[in-house]
Parts: C-alpha cells; structure tokens; sequence
C-alpha cells in the first residue's frame, strides 16, 4: 500500500512539474505589439482569422484600481486589444476604444504630480494612458466617482475626459455604436 503511496505521489509531482513547465513556456511566447509598444502583449492564434475590414467600437469598464505603484491591468487591456488586432492585420484605424473609468480605479488617472501627492510615486499608469490616448482611445472619468473621491478635472493626466456618470458615458458610446467588453 505504501508503494502506492509513493507512486501517487511522485506521479503528481512530475504532472506538476510538467504543467509548470507548460504555462511557462506559453507565457513566454506572449509579444510585445508593434501599435502600442511597452504595454499589451499578445499571443498570435492562427485557428481564427479576423476579417480585415473589420471594425471595432469597444468600450471597456474599470472600476478596480492597481496597487499602488503598480500599472492597472484592466488599462493594459486596451492596449493588448489593440496590438493583437492590429497584429491579425486588422487596421488601426478600424478599432475605437474608450476606457471608462470609476470607482478606485479614479486614482489611476490622476496625473504625477497629484499621484505623488498621495502616493509619493509618480503615476505608473501615465505613460501607459498617453499612449493609448495617442492611439485614438477615449479615457472618461465618471464625474460621480472623481466628487466622491474630491478629484478635480485639473488633477488628471492631460486628456482625460470627465463625463457626468460612468452609466452616462456607456449611455452614449452605446448610442454611438460602441459595444462593452465584459472584462
């Protein structure tokens, strides 16, 4: 019995150890992308192919923000969105996005100067939000959530919009043909 034991065990150190093996080996082959490069990567899937003419409005909700010092990874989707679409020849052009922001998430936005102010840090997730502000993507702030947090628009990183609710601003990107991602 003990034999068996022993077999149990040592069989489920070696599935461990290759499964293991196997995440580290499928994360390492997860890419930077070329349209928004430092932020976003991405693995090609070459079963599923996207039409190129394609077009994308995906509006993304984010209520949860990063720990301090650390970039928000619900604000790296966008960025993943982008270069694995553009990566599957989808164009550039073709894909609008807007981020909307609540919650504790309304931190995130703040710019460096009012992040250190808090934080004694500059902002992680600014250069991550510019970039993807230069890349056409929409950052709103529900005005709700930035009263709540006593966040004036003139403490955001340049750019940001500041919209009377985020259930406003979905109302109207919906209205405008957006979709919302549900994670």
């Amino acid at each position: 019995m003990q034999k068996f034991t022993h077999l149990k065990t040592t069989l489920l150190i070696l599935s461990t150890l290759i499964l293991s093996a196997t995440a580290s080996a499928q994360m390492s082959s997860f890419k930077e992308g070329t349209a928004i490069v430092g932020f976003g990567k991405s693995v090609a899937v070459s079963t599923h192919t996207i039409p190129r003419d394609a077009k994308f409005n995906v509006a993304f909700d984010v209520a949860s923000s990063s720990d301090k010092g650390e970039l928000n990874r619900k604000f790296d989707s966008l960025a993943r969105f982008i270069n694995m679409h553009v990566a599957a020849g989808v164009k550039k052009e073709n894909i609008q996005l807007a981020l909307v922001v609540h919650g504790k998430a309304t931190f995130d936005l703040l710019d460096n100067t009012s992040y250190q102010k808090k934080y004694a840090l500059d902002n992680p997730n600014k250069p991550l939000l510019n970039a993807l502000m230069e890349n056409n993507v929409r950052v709103i702030l529900c005005g709700q959530s930035a009263a709540a947090n006593e966040i004036d628009a003139s403490q955001l990183i340049e750019g940001v919009e500041v919209e009377l609710s985020a259930m406003t601003a979905h109302a109207l990107l919906q209205q405008g043909g957006y979709t919302v991602n549900p994670f």
